[in-house]
């Protein structure tokens, strides 16, 4: 062969690669367009039952059913390779045949080009790529209002090859008042705060958090305590924000003893703190406060409403070695990453081991695999049951990985769940799989975004799903610990909502979070460290501000935000400022409220102030906006009005020990507002008791305003 006819069959095939590369692939450049286009989003044809008998899967996740439903199904009329334009996947898309969705692509359009040429070349089946990484030009940004910022974005395919997706990806903001997007991955800033803008590309998602400021930085001086004042400072400083002052010693006693151990402290404790000189009191307060019993009964109410713990599931005597285990568990400090390993490797009868309990509120696989990423990763994996995450990496094969770990968990019973004193048991049998709802494929147990572990390995594989929950590098669980306790001690997470940890769902200070949940995971996920860490900060102890000029929600967390008492925090404080306890039904006398073990303890005020009924493992379950019950309850409910008028209450007792009015009014202040009334104050009630038809007449009135007050009702 001469050089000459060597050069031209190269040249051939150079010019054949070339043709063959230009030639549109299904997965990479048709599905891609539809999902610009919204043909396969929720609201279209990638709905669970599609649209006009057309189905495609949600977002273009799975292009192997997408090819077969567009070139394969109904008789193959959709595309006509004969004469492309006359196909009828472009003829509706066009708007030339009508359309419920009306006209979608014009004719001049790129996705029209794209999927024309794909019909026009044959319908080529291919091989299907996916995207394994996406990069976008910015992952943190700042602009002023007005200011635009233009994004790129970058696709990695699994074959190696990379594209340019900035055309194609789909862009969504949450807080169109601080930031929008356009189609084009333009973002535009319009007034202050931070917006999280989601990029969505073929299954993989990403955000950039935009912040705009409200105002130029300004020096300040605030002293840090620790890693997180160090944090907010440079936050403020980026958004413009001032911080407030600190909060009085009256303030922070109330507040602290309420968000640790859910009690209010006594008229004689908060004089004693008042009255203490020494400057690192406040210190001191916290670790009393984790030191007191009230502590492992408060927290043990978090956990167990996140673990769902109720005597339906559990029965009377698994309900008790559940609630003992745990309390004693947080009595104790036990490290959560042992609590967490006896949860989900728990075995053995109920009634003497409290964590098998884990395994009598769901029964099936797939609901402890939901439970299971929800509660210890913060991770809601719900929605990847039957399709793609619409806003995660996860997967069907994701979701069914995590179920995959329990199917080998077995109950043994008397066949009354327990109820008539029958002992329940869990055991891991030898055998016992799951299968993938659409493939019918065995599934292996696989860890989010880890290899499956082997299908015959005859270890208990629970024991590998804790190791790699609690494991020092794990992306999820220091953190969602941090932001849980940061949501309940600051009334809102650094995500929100708490479990919701996602790339699309940012932290309002992503490096605040990461910082406190490595220093939880350093200090060997010690949950009472995890606390004092945030009570010591200054800016947990900043005043309460009622009229913000900036930050009004507190976000930015620049001043302290007033948030509901829980319900049973709150009905422990009307039981101490009245002097009169709560009697529950089949409980000792003397019980409290925080101290009850599950929801079916009847008590129509803790329901009503938004006792969760534990049916769901979410952190919204608990209700946490007052309505208009809750004031009529208090304002006029006849519980409330016995205690304040026993003769075994508060006033009766003062009367009976002839204090005076000034003591009497220090007194309720005290007990209820924990703090003493002003001279203003003292001056009103005086009046008012002048005014009312007895002294006790007057002093329950007053009372009864001091519980009605917003004061008392919220957590300041």
């Amino acid at each position: 062969m001469t050089r000459t006819a060597l050069l031209s069959l190269v040249a051939l095939a150079t010019c054949a690669d070339r043709a063959r590369a230009a030639e549109p692939n299904f997965a990479r450049d048709v599905v891609p367009a539809l999902t610009k286009l919204g043909c396969n989003a929720g609201n279209c044809h990638g709905s669970f039952k599609g649209r006009g008998e057309f189905r495609l899967s949600l977002l273009g996740f799975d292009p192997a059913a997408d090819y077969d439903a567009i070139v394969v199904e109904s008789r193959g009329r959709r595309v006509f390779t004969a004469a492309p334009d006359k196909s009828l996947l472009l003829m509706k898309g066009t708007g030339q045949i009508a359309h419920g969705g009306q006209k979608r692509m014009p004719v001049d359009s790129e996705a029209y080009r794209v999927v024309r040429d794909w019909i026009a070349r044959g319908v080529r089946r291919a091989d299907w790529p996916t995207v394994t990484k996406l990069d976008v030009s910015a992952a943190d940004i700042t602009l002023k209002p007005g200011e635009t910022r233009d994004l790129m974005v970058k696709a990695t395919w699994s074959d190696g090859t990379t594209q340019d997706a900035t055309k194609l990806a789909l862009y969504e903001t949450n807080r169109a008042p601080v930031a929008t997007v356009a189609a084009t991955g333009r973002i535009e800033a319009r007034g202050p705060g931070r917006a999280a803008i989601t990029v969505r590309y073929m299954g993989q998602v990403a955000a950039v958090l935009t912040t705009v400021p409200f105002g130029a930085a300004q020096d300040f001086t605030f002293p840090a305590a620790n890693l997180i004042d160090t944090h907010l400072v440079t936050e403020w400083k980026k958004l413009g924000l001032l911080p407030g002052k600190l909060s009085s010693d009256e303030d922070f006693l109330r507040r602290v003893s309420l968000d640790l151990i859910g009690t209010l402290p006594t008229p004689d404790e908060i004089r004693r703190f008042l009255a203490d000189p020494d400057s690192k009191k406040r210190a001191k307060l916290i670790d009393a406060l984790l030191d007191r019993a009230e502590y492992a009964d408060y927290w043990s109410i978090k956990w167990s409403d996140l673990l769902r713990a109720h005597r339906k599931h559990l029965g009377e005597k698994g309900l008790a070695s559940f609630n003992d285990w745990l309390r004693q568990s947080l009595r104790d400090n036990r490290s959560l990453d042992k609590l967490v390993r006896e949860l989900l490797t728990a075995q053995g009868n109920l009634f003497t081991n409290g964590p098998a309990a884990f395994y009598f509120v769901d029964r099936l696989p797939d609901e402890l695999g939901e439970t299971t990423a929800q509660v210890f990763l913060g991770v809601r994996l719900q929605c990847a049951k039957c399709h793609h995450h619409p806003f995660e990496v996860w997967t069907q094969d994701d979701y069914h990985g995590m179920a995959a770990f329990f199917p080998r968990v077995k109950r043994k019973d008397t066949g009354e769940n327990g109820q008539f004193g029958g002992a329940q048991s869990i055991r891991l049998d030898s055998e016992g799989t799951w299968k993938h709802p659409t493939t019918g494929k065995t599934v292996a147990p696989q860890v989010l975004g880890g290899k499956a572990l082997k299908l015959d390995d005859p270890a208990d594989p629970r024991a590998a799903l804790a190791d790699w929950i609690v494991a020092k590098d794990n992306p999820y669980f220091a953190r969602n610990v941090a932001n849980r306790y940061w949501g309940y001690l600051f009334g809102r997470g650094l995500v929100e909502s708490l479990d919701d940890i996602r790339a699309t769902n940012p932290a309002t200070f992503p490096a605040l979070l990461d910082a406190l949940a490595a220093d939880f995971a350093k200090s060997n996920y010690d949950l009472k460290h995890l606390l004092r860490t945030v009570c010591n900060s200054r800016a947990y102890q900043l005043a309460c501000d009622l009229k913000p000029a900036r930050d009004a929600d507190g976000e930015f967390v620049t001043h302290r935000r007033p948030r509901p008492m829980p319900a049973e925090a709150l009905l422990d404080a009307v039981c101490d400022a009245t002097g009169v306890p709560e009697m529950f039904e089949k409980m000792p006398p003397g019980t409290r409220a925080i101290a009850l073990p599950d929801p079916a303890v009847t008590s129509y005020f803790l329901d009503v102030f938004g006792r969760p009924r534990r049916i769901s493992a979410c952190e919204c379950e608990r209700g946490g906006r007052p309505d208009l019950t809750q004031v009529l309850h208090l304002m006029n409910g006849d519980a409330l009005n016995k205690k304040i008028t026993s003769e075994q209450g508060r006033i009766a007792k003062a009367l009976a020990a002839k204090k005076t009015d000034d003591e009497v009014i220090e007194e309720l202040y005290l007990a209820t507002f924990s703090r003493k009334p002003t001279d203003a104050d003292r001056k009103l009630v005086k009046a008012h008791l002048a005014s009312a038809p007895s002294r006790r007449e007057g002093l329950e009135d007053l009372l009864w305003a001091l519980l009605n007050s917003a004061e008392f009702v919220f957590n300041r």
